[in-house]
């Protein structure tokens, strides 16, 4: 069972994969968009590589729990990977993995400029580890 999890925003979409056992995420890249055809290409060859199975990825929400225009333009762009590599996916709501992702970088001691590089990739590990994280549950 392996499944890949999203960070979607405008400029850059974080990707990280979990392990075949489906316990624990690994971050692997940072996808510069260039156009929604492209970057789904880019998803697809990743997917390819992993052997992905079903796919995650962050909704953003308000802190209300409404969904914003950003939250309908990754719902949107979903869709359309959905419909362009069958496979299944899913959302999850991503309220403050970006913060979380920022503060662990610190913690770390990493300079702005790299955090800078990783955060999409660190903040993707974070909701498809919250994901996995909720199926242990259900065990």
């Amino acid at each position: 069972m392996r499944i890949l999890g999203l960070d979607v925003g405008d400029r850059t979409i974080g990707v990280a994969v979990c392990d075949p056992l489906g316990l624990t995420a690994q971050g692997i890249t940072t996808i510069k968009r260039k156009s929604e055809v492209l970057d789904i290409e880019e998803i697809s060859k990743i997917c390819k590589e992993y052997s992905v199975d079903s796919i995650v990825s962050g909704l953003p929400k308000n802190m209300n729990g409404t969904i914003g225009p950003q939250g309908e333009k990754v719902q949107h762009f979903c869709e359309k990977l959905k419909e362009t590599l069958n496979l299944e996916v899913k959302m999850w709501d991503e309220r403050l993995t970006t913060v979380a992702a920022n503060r662990a970088m610190l913690e770390g001691d990493l300079s702005r400029s790299k955090r800078k590089k990783i955060v999409d990739k660190i903040a993707a590990t974070f909701i498809l580890q919250g994901y996995l994280d909720s199926l242990g549950t259900r065990l």
